[in-house]
Parts: structure tokens; sequence; C-alpha cells
């Protein structure tokens, strides 16, 4: 399935519910030893247009270590405070992996949430007027986002929107962590790691 067939399939759930927020069994009490981070099942994805099972049960399995590497650095990290050793190389060290971790698993909670769901936008559509007003066109903002989904290298492509004004950014995150925006929500994420469709289409990502 061509990429820009997939926008298609993604751009159906531009909403911004993309925020997938920490829910009530994510919050646990300061100084609990259970994990604050459950990873979220979705099975329901097999069976997807262009993206084969045997994909996306690696790419399940890559997400749940995110997962789980978020604990473990949680718990980590609180341990070493906990003998002061807050002030020592390894401490920094895991303080600046954590970030990495934790993106890896919340930028793949939003990118499995827009595979699938909900219905296109229709003409009438406020965020497709927006997305025609600010891009020039539908298509043209497609195209932009496309593009930036085919450049080399290994990331994420997001379209997010600047709440204070409105604004509507196609934006390249590298790796997990480099190139937010500050205060940016996410609308749309796409996956362009190697993971997420060499399984299926080798080097051709376009395709």
């Amino acid at each position: 399935m061509k990429l820009s067939r997939r926008i298609v399939v993604c751009v159906s759930v531009i909403v911004f519910a993309a925020g997938v927020s920490l829910n009530a069994q994510e919050q646990i009490p300061a100084g609990s030893v259970q994990p604050a981070y459950t990873a979220k099942e979705y099975t329901r994805l097999l069976g997807t247009p262009g993206l084969s099972d045997t994909l996306l049960n690696n790419h399940f399995k890559l997400y749940q270590g995110y997962v789980k590497n978020t604990n473990l650095l949680e718990e980590k990290l609180r341990s070493l405070a906990a003998e002061g050793k807050d002030r020592t190389p390894e401490y920094a060290e895991l303080k600046r992996r954590f970030g990495w971790e934790f993106n890896g698993m919340r930028l793949h909670e939003l990118y499995f949430e827009n595979i699938g769901r909900g219905a296109p936008l229709g003409p009438d559509s406020p965020l497709r007027k927006k997305i025609t007003g600010q891009f020039g066109g539908y298509d043209e903002w497609q195209k932009d986002f496309i593009a930036t989904g085919a450049m080399r290298g290994i990331g994420w492509v997001i379209l997010c929107v600047d709440p204070q004004n409105g604004r509507l950014f196609n934006v390249w995150i590298n790796e997990h962590d480099v190139g937010h925006l500050a205060g940016a929500k996410p609308l749309l994420v796409m996956d362009v790691f190697e993971h997420a469709y060499m399984t299926d289409y080798q080097l051709d990502r376009a395709r």
C-alpha cells in the first residue's frame, strides 16, 4: 500500500484525541513500587490492509519493550535518588535515557491509535478547513506530510497544532526526542523507523 494510501487511513483519526493521556490505571501513588505504565492492547489492528500481521506483531513487541524500559528506568532513578546518588554520572545518563524510552512508548501509542479508526475528514470538517487554509489545500498538506516522511533518517512525522495560535505543522522527530515543538499537540503520528515498514516493503519507504 502506498504511503499516500496509508496517510488517508491514518488521517481518518486526526482528532485532538490523539492525546493518549494518562488514565487511572497509570496514575499510582508516589513511592509505589508498582509499574507506572502498562502496555496497551492493539491486536485489533491485526488484518490492517497494507500492514502484515507479522510486521504488526513485531511492532507490538517493540512497543512493549519501551513500556518495560520506561518502568525500569523510573524505578532505577527513584532508587538512585533515595541512595543519594542523584549527582552521579549513572543517574545523569539514565535521566537522559528516560525521555527517549518514554517518548518511544507514547509515540507508539499515538501511532497505533491513528490506524484504522474514525471516518475520513469531510469537506466541512473544521480541521480539514484549517489544513486547507494553512497549507493551500488538503492535497498540498498531504504532499508535504508524505515528503517529510520520505526524508532520509529514522524517526517520526507528526502533524501537530500550536494551541496558542492554532498553527499547524508537519514536523520531523529524530529518533523519539529531538524536534518536538514545545507545547504543540500531536494530531497525526506516523512511524518511519525501518521496523514500521521494512518487513513488508524492504527499503521502499514510499510504498
